[in-house]
Parts: structure tokens; sequence; C-alpha cells
């Protein structure tokens, strides 16, 4: 089922099934993904259709300069019939949450995003209200130096477990996009794929990943290694390494494993830890980031 769910999607963001595979693993490593590139190249498209098919409830919200965190979080008001206050819900009380074009919105809204991120859970007016089970955000950003944007600060950019690019796509994809016209029409006809039990299922599953010792020595060599190299300025934080294990665990349920292997560090290594390490590279050198870890760390 998760490998039809990705080959849906496929069909709808053309010649991006690394890309693809990697947001199907953020989100069964209960992680948020953030999807960074130059408008046109289908983040929205991409985003829209992981919820579509997800088969959860899902609300879009298009961050601009003048939006408030009240627009996102909602607010307590009083209810003229009863006299009581009320809880007026935001977007944020949907399981999943498409933040389209997060960094044109200030700093003050961006933070509005990291309770809820971080611990599922929303504070209005002294009081704690508990977001529904599974809760993704799924955002999209615009590169940096473009017009009208506001950089997402390095603690909301680590509640994001994977950030990872499209790029332009190859000449066969482009061609059959040409042909086929532009795909937003054909998300409307999308059907659910899955249901929130058979994903709570597979992240129960890939919770049960097994993990061998060396496989722990090869990831915390890529931590200390991090933390001394000169290319560097910050290292991968301890909650980074958990990232990087999680994401890894859900790479390996999703080639069929039943153990992590290195490799499969290495391929989710570039979505976890590149924004971590710099997150003001340049959009064509994300890759590029992790090249001193994947080249001087012995594997195992």
């Amino acid at each position: 089922m998760l490998q039809a769910l990705i080959d849906r999607i496929a069909t709808i963001v053309l010649g991006k099934r690394r890309q693809i595979k990697l947001a199907v693993a953020c989100l069964l490593a209960r992680g948020h993904l953030l999807i960074e590139d130059v408008p046109g190249t289908g983040k929205t498209t991409l985003a829209h259709a992981l919820a579509y098919l997800l088969g959860l409830t899902y609300q879009r919200v298009q961050f601009t300069s003048d939006l408030m965190p009240a627009d996102i979080l909602g607010a307590v008001v009083l209810d003229p019939e009863t006299g009581r206050w009320l809880l007026r819900r935001g977007p944020i009380f949907h399981q999943v949450v498409v933040a389209d074009e997060i960094n044109r919105a200030p700093p003050k809204t961006q933070s509005a995003l990291l309770e809820a991120m971080e611990e599922r859970q929303v504070s209005l007016e002294n009081e704690t209200y508990p977001l529904p089970e599974p809760f993704f955000v799924i955002a999209t950003q615009n590169p940096l130096h473009q017009t009208g944007t506001f950089p997402l600060p390095e603690s909301q950019l680590d509640r994001f477990l994977m950030r990872i690019t499209l790029g332009y796509p190859d000449e066969e994809a482009e061609r059959k996009l040409l042909r086929s016209g532009d795909r937003r029409p054909v998300l409307a006809q999308l059907k659910p794929q899955l249901s929130p039990e058979a994903l709570l299922e597979w992240q129960q599953a890939v919770d049960r990943i097994y993990v061998s010792e060396p496989l722990l020595d090869y990831l915390q060599a890529l931590l200390i290694y991090s933390r001394s190299a000169p290319e560097y300025p910050l290292g991968l934080s301890p909650r980074a390494g958990l990232a990087l294990l999680q994401a890894a665990k859900a790479w390996a349920f999703l080639e069929g494993r039943e153990a992590v292997y290195p490799e499969d560090v290495r391929a989710v290594l570039p979505a976890v830890a590149a924004h971590r390490l710099l997150p003001d590279a340049p959009l064509h050198e994300k890759e590029r980031v992790v090249e001193p870890l994947l080249e001087n760390v012995p594997i195992p």
C-alpha cells in the first residue's frame, strides 16, 4: 500500500520519486516536512497530493506578510448567547496542515507553529488543547533571496525533521508534463489511499525496526565529526541525532528491511542534516552540505 501511495504521487509530481519517498518516510517517522525551491517546481502540488492521499483531515494556510498567529491557532471568544467563552479552532487543529510559503509570514506568526510542531498542543488563554493524532505540518518555502521572504530561525528549522528540494524536472519528465498539462486539476480526482489507523500502525512498525550497536557507532561518529569539522560552524545536536535515527528507520521500513543499515542513514542524511548544519546554504548546494560527513566518516 505504501508503494502504491508513492506510485500515485509520482503520477502527479513527475520525475521526483526519490523526493516523494523521502516525504513519505518523513511522515512515517512522525516528522514535519519542509519543501524548499523556486516557485513553479511543484512544492505545493506535492504537499497537496500527500494531504489528499493520506486520508486525513487537512487545511491549507497561505502564509502572507499580514497573517496573524490567531489565524493559525484560533482564539477564545465570548458566545453572546450563552455568555460562555468558547474555543474557535484555527486550521492548526487539522491532522495535516499545509503551510504554503511559510517564509512569507513575519517571525511572530512563524513562531506560533513552534509549540504545535514540537509539543503537539496549543496554549490559548492559560488553557492547553491537544492536537489530533496523527499531526503533520507540510510547509513550503521560497529561497531566502527572493523578495518578501523572512528567513526561518534555526529553532524553527529544527522542528522540521526533513527539508527537501525538488529542483527542475529532467527532460523526459518535463516533456510528459508539457504534453499532459497542469497537474493541479488531477489533484481534485485523487481518492484517499490510506486510513489514519493504517498510518498509525505503520508508524508503530517503524518504531520496532531493529538498530544494532555498530549502526549506533556509525551514527554517533557522524554526530561527533559534524561537531569538530571546520566546514560547519555548529554540529548536529543530540535531537538531530534522534531525528536522523528515526528517519533512517522509516527509510529501512520503506525498503522492506527489519533493521537499519548504514545506507539507510546515508539516504536520509542530506534531508535531515543539511538545514541543521548550514541553514543559509544556497539552494543548489544543499545536497553537497553533507558530503564531508559521507566521505570522511567510515562505514562500519
